[in-house]
């Protein structure tokens, strides 16, 4: 085969040169059983029947944008203005790749460099990096940076984060050798994450709002955290609430990763997405990925570069301080453009709307018969109580045409507390009439 130039002297060669038996040995970590599992594809056919068949799939979807929709749990369908979509897909911006000749990369490295700009101001923090690959895997680097930072080896996850976000930090976690504590997940609000922390801990890591969709004032924990010689990790799922909330700066955080999505990009059913990493400045050697800084070259004319990035980041991947040398820069200039068209009346404007629409639908489902509302606070997201398992409930929506919540036992799938409780996203695209159809397609299905 002239596209596999290796025959099998060259494999033997190279499996003795690294020490391993055989092929099979460099996907060890993969638990077993995995990769045994029969993929379920049909066998070769033409071009034309795998489009049809992919057409047919896709055809099952119920798509955010067809019907009312109040889907969350971490994506967040929002408006975005036509400018955004035609200015990334100028050829510039679309085909860019890394900036790393500075004299040939001035636009994209000016890009950049605002988006840092934006997401600083926006977290309350000194410095940002040049975007990550999703709100996940930063805080996942937010909990590796922090473990370098304080020269400690365990981390506690409130209950309150995102479970996925919780699996992807213990996942890097495992591969580090550092102990993960997580939390129950505590949709009653009764968790008490400063109790948890020990000599030991590293830092520990709470959402805002969290996955439950309440709002909490970070403070006592930032202090208490503080005079243990422990960061505080602040996770943002819902960028746009930073319009409305307090920062995260504000109430002491030292590092805050988030999901950049709600700004500028779609939700295409998960993904791609863009992950936000900012910090105290005095932590800026410790940040993983890229960092744009301004200078001035030798004319005095201002211009952009890559900084404080070694080597290793790219080229001695063992060495390096983070594996992530890229990051999702199509998307983040998709989330800078988007808060430039806004500015800063129209982000707290937007993030206004999204809380009034919120607490309007709130109002609506708690005056359904058996359906109570489990939040005292919440921004454009909150838990409703069902008298029955929520997951049929939201599956007999859907055949409804309504996309009425994220049932939380699939966050929580071992939790039976979880079963009866929906969680219930409401942001600016949501209309008087697709509130009502809400309100109407579960109540309908509550009966059902």
């Amino acid at each position: 085969m002239r596209y596999l130039p290796l025959n099998d002297s060259d494999r033997r060669a190279m499996l003795a040169a690294i020490g391993v038996a055989d092929a099979d040995a460099l996907f060890q970590d993969v638990p077993a059983g995995v990769l045994d599992r029969p993929i379920a594809l049909p066998a070769h056919q033409d071009e034309l029947s795998v489009e049809r068949a992919f057409q047919r799939l896709a055809a099952l979807n119920l798509a955010p944008s067809s019907v009312p929709c109040f889907l969350g749990g971490g994506l967040y369908r929002h408006h975005v203005p036509a400018a955004v979509d035609h200015l990334i897909q100028r050829g510039e911006f679309l085909t860019a790749y890394t900036p790393y000749q500075p004299e040939l990369a001035q636009g994209t490295l000016h890009a950049l460099f605002e988006f840092q700009t934006q997401v600083a101001m926006l977290t309350g923090m000194e410095i940002a990096n040049a975007s990550m690959y999703d709100g996940a895997t930063a805080t996942a680097e937010a909990a590796m940076m922090a473990t370098r930072i304080a020269k400690r080896r365990r981390i506690v996850v409130s209950g309150g984060l995102h479970p996925h976000y919780g699996d992807v930090v213990a996942t890097y976690a495992r591969f580090h050798g550092l102990a993960v504590e997580r939390l129950a997940g505590d949709w009653q609000g009764i968790e008490d994450a400063a109790a948890a922390v020990d000599g030991a801990t590293a830092c520990v890591i709470v959402q805002n709002p969290d996955v439950f969709g309440r709002i909490h004032d970070l403070t006592p924990l930032a202090e208490t955290c503080h005079a243990c010689g422990i960061l505080l990790i602040a996770v943002v799922t819902e960028a746009v609430s930073l319009g409305l909330l307090r920062s995260p700066g504000e109430m002491g955080a030292d590092i805050v990763a988030g999901e950049g999505q709600s700004l500028g990009n779609a939700t295409s059913f998960g993904g791609p997405t863009v992950g936000l990493l900012a910090a105290r400045e005095t932590f800026v050697r410790q940040m993983p990925g890229r960092l744009a800084g301004a200078t001035r070259d030798v004319d005095g004319r201002r211009g952009f570069v890559l900084t404080l990035s070694t080597r290793e980041q790219h080229i001695r991947r063992d060495k390096a301080t983070s594996n992530i040398c890229t990051n999702s820069g199509l998307c983040a200039l998709a989330f800078s453009i988007h808060v430039s068209l806004l500015g800063e009346a129209g982000m707290r404007r937007l993030a206004e709307l999204n809380h009034a629409r919120a607490v309007m639908a709130a109002q609506r489902l708690a005056e359904i018969p058996g359906v109570a509302v489990c939040n005292e606070t919440f921004f454009n997201e909150f838990t409703v109580a069902l008298p029955c398992p929520a997951a049929p409930v939201v599956e007999h929506m859907a055949a409804a045409g309504v996309l009425g919540g994220v049932p939380l036992s699939r966050l929580f799938p071992e939790d039976p507390l979880m079963t009866p409780l929906l969680l219930v996203a409401v942001t600016e695209t949501a209309t008087d009439e697709d509130i009502d159809r809400l309100v109407a397609t579960l109540s309908a299905a509550l009966q059902a």
